[in-house]
C-alpha cells in the first residue's frame, strides 16, 4: 500500500518522496488476524494554501507484492494494482454565530454574541440566515482505509444500487478489484479541525485494516437512515452524533438497560396516555376534580410548545407537543363549559363551570388553593425571569418571556397538582381521581429516577427529576388514610352503592321468578 497526500484531485508525481506519506508491505486481504491491521499517527505541517480554503486529498494505491503502482514504471500491471482518491478536507458552512445578547445591554461580551461550537449541516445553511453562508475547510484527523472481504459473483446487469458507486471494475475481464471503503461512520463532527491561518500543525491519525461485506453494508445503510430522518425534519443535525457517542463511550451494560428501559418507559408512557383520554371522555361528573389544574396543565403545555416552536426544533417532537397541546385543550371541554361569545365584534371564547363542580365544596376548596399557589408560583417566576434577564442572553424578548415560563413550567410543575391534594384533604377522600393513569405515571417517574442516576445531566435538572416523587407519595398516603367513599359518584358517573343494589336485586328477581314458577 502507498498513500500520498496531494493537493491535486489527479496524482501522477510518483517519484515525489515528499508525497508519500505511509507505505506498507504484506498486507494480508480477506485474512483476519493481527497482521491484517495497521495504523500510523503523524505530524502533518499544511500549506499556506491550504490555510486559505484550500484542498487536500489522500491517494491510496494497493498493488500486488512486486508490482508497482506507477503507470509510468516498465513492470507495471494494469491488473495487479489499483487505487481510490478521497479528500481530506471537507467544506462545511461556519459554526453559526449566536444572534443572542444581553438584552439589558449591560455587557461588552454580549454584543459580540456566543459561537456556537456545533458544526452545523450543508443542509441547515437555507435562506433564513442573515447574508451569505460563509464555508470554511475542516480538517479530517482520522481516516481509515478498509479493504471489503467480498468475493460475489454479480449479475453484470444486477448490480445492487447500494454497492455499485463503490465497485471498481476492470473492463476487459469483467472481474472488479477488490473495494476500497474510507470508513468515516465514526468520525464525529466535532472532532473535524477548522483550518486558518492560525493552525501550524495538524494530527493525522491512519489506518488500513478489512471489514465483512456485512458491517459494511449496515454502515451504509444506517447513514442513509440517518440522512433520509433528516430530510424529512425527525432527527436534526447534531443527534446522529450523539446516537454514535453513546456506543463510542457509553457502556454496553448500560447501553441495554438503558434501551429496555426506554422501551417500557414508552409503553407506560402510552398506557398513561390512553387511560387519561378514557377517563376523561367517560367522565360525567367534575365533583372532587380540580378545573383549575386541567387549566393550568393546558396553559404549561402551550408555553412548552411556542418555546419548541421558537427554538428550531424537530418536527417530530414539535408535532407530539402540538398534540399533547390539542389535547389538554380538549380536556378543558371536559372539564368546562365553553362557549362562543358572538355579542361583540369578535367572537371569544367563554369558559363556564360545570354544575357538578360549582355545586359543591370542590369550586371552594380548588378556589382556596389555588389562591395561596398562585403567590409562590408568581414569585417564583418572577425571581426566575430577573435571573434569567440579568445573566442570560436571548434573541429578543419574546424568547425571554418564553424562555423564562418554560423554565417555570420545567422547574416547578408539580405546583399544578397541588390543588388537588388540598382538595383530597378537605373532602377526606380519593375516589374521584383516575388511579389507573396515575400508576402508569408514577411507573414512568420511577424510571425517570432511574435515568436521572445513568444519564449524565446538571444537578438542578438531576433534583427536578424527583419532584413529581413527592407528589405521588403524598397521593398513595392519601388513598391509605382516606377510606373509599360507596356513596361517591366515580370517575364514569357511578357509585358504589348503585353497583351493591344492582347486586342485591338479581338475587331477589330471581327468587321471585321461582315463586311465580
Amino acid at each position: 500500500m502507498w498513500f500520498y497526500l496531494s493537493e491535486q484531485e489527479r496524482f501522477n508525481d510518483f517519484n515525489n518522496e515528499g508525497a508519500l506519506i505511509w507505505h506498507e508491505t504484506n498486507i494480508p486481504y480477506a485474512i483476519w488476524g493481527p497482521e491484517s491491521t495497521r495504523s500510523l499517527s503523524l505530524k502533518y505541517y499544511p500549506s499556506e494554501a491550504l490555510k486559505h480554503n484550500g484542498t487536500l486529498y489522500a491517494h491510496v494505491f494497493f498493488a500486488r507484492s512486486g508490482y508497482p503502482p506507477d503507470p509510468s514504471d516498465p513492470e507495471y500491471q494494469p491488473l495487479a494494482a489499483f487505487g481510490r482518491t478521497h479528500p481530506v478536507v471537507v467544506y462545511l458552512p461556519k459554526s453559526k454565530t449566536d444572534k443572542r445578547k444581553s438584552l439589558l445591554g449591560n455587557s461588552e461580551d454580549s454584543k459580540k454574541g456566543e459561537v456556537v461550537s456545533q458544526v452545523v449541516d450543508d443542509s441547515q445553511a437555507d435562506s433564513k440566515d442573515d447574508g451569505p453562508v460563509e464555508w470554511i475547510s475542516y480538517w479530517k484527523p482520522n481516516v481509515t482505509i478498509n479493504l471489503v472481504d467480498d468475493f460475489t459473483k454479480y449479475p453484470h446487469n444486477a448490480v445492487p444500487p447500494n454497492i455499485a458507486p463503490y465497485l471498481n471494475v476492470e473492463p476487459t475481464s469483467g472481474n472488479y478489484f477488490p473495494t476500497i471503503s474510507f470508513n468515516e461512520f465514526w468520525l464525529l463532527r466535532d472532532k473535524l479541525i477548522a483550518l486558518n491561518e492560525t493552525v501550524e500543525e495538524l494530527t493525522l491519525n491512519l489506518e488500513v485494516g478489512p471489514i465483512s461485506m456485512t458491517k459494511w453494508q449496515i454502515f451504509m445503510q444506517i447513514d442513509q437512515s440517518f440522512q433520509v430522518h433528516r430530510s424529512y425534519g425527525s432527527m436534526i443535525e447534531g443527534e446522529a452524533d450523539e446516537l454514535k457517542r453513546v456506543f463510542l463511550e457509553g457502556n454496553p451494560y448500560l447501553l441495554v438497560i438503558t434501551m429496555v428501559v426506554s422501551m417500557l418507559h414508552s409503553v407506560f408512557d402510552f398506557l398513561a396516555f390512553k387511560n387519561d383520554i378514557q377517563f376523561w371522555n367517560k367522565n360525567k361528573s367534575m365533583e372532587g376534580l380540580s378545573a383549575k389544574s386541567v387549566v393550568v396543565s393546558f396553559i404549561s403545555q402551550l408555553i412548552v410548545f411556542l418555546y419548541l416552536l421558537d427554538n428550531d426544533t424537530s418536527w417530530m417532537i414539535l408535532g407530539s407537543s402540538g398534540v399533547g397541546c390539542c389535547i389538554e385543550f380538549w380536556k378543558i371541554g371536559k372539564a368546562m363549559h365553553i362557549e362562543i361569545d358572538r355579542s361583540g365584534r369578535i367572537p371569544m371564547l367563554r369558559f363556564r363551570d360545570r354544575d357538578s363542580y360549582a355545586g359543591n365544596k370542590t369550586k371552594e376548596y380548588d378556589d382556596l388553593a389555588m389562591k395561596y399557589l398562585s403567590y409562590v408560583l408568581f414569585l417564583l417566576v418572577a425571581c426566575s425571569a430577573v435571573y434569567s434577564l440579568k445573566y442570560e442572553r436571548h434573541k429578543s424578548w419574546y424568547s425571554w418571556i418564553l424562555s423564562s415560563l418554560t423554565s417555570c413550567v420545567y422547574m416547578f410543575g408539580f405546583i399544578m397538582m397541588c390543588p388537588q391534594l388540598f382538595i383530597n384533604y378537605k373532602l377526606k377522600s380519593v375516589a374521584h381521581l383516575p388511579w389507573r393513569q396515575m400508576t402508569y405515571k408514577f411507573l414512568n417517574t420511577i424510571i425517570d429516577d432511574l435515568f436521572a442516576f445513568v444519564i449524565k445531566m446538571p444537578l438542578l435538572h438531576r433534583l427536578s427529576v424527583f419532584r413529581d416523587d413527592l407528589i405521588f407519595l403524598i397521593y398513595i398516603y392519601q388513598r391509605w388514610v382516606y377510606p373509599v367513599d360507596r356513596s361517591r359518584v366515580n370517575e364514569f358517573g357511578f357509585g358504589g352503592e348503585d353497583d351493591q343494589a344492582s347486586a342485591s336485586e338479581v338475587p331477589a328477581v330471581k327468587e321471585e321468578e321461582k315463586k311465580t314458577n
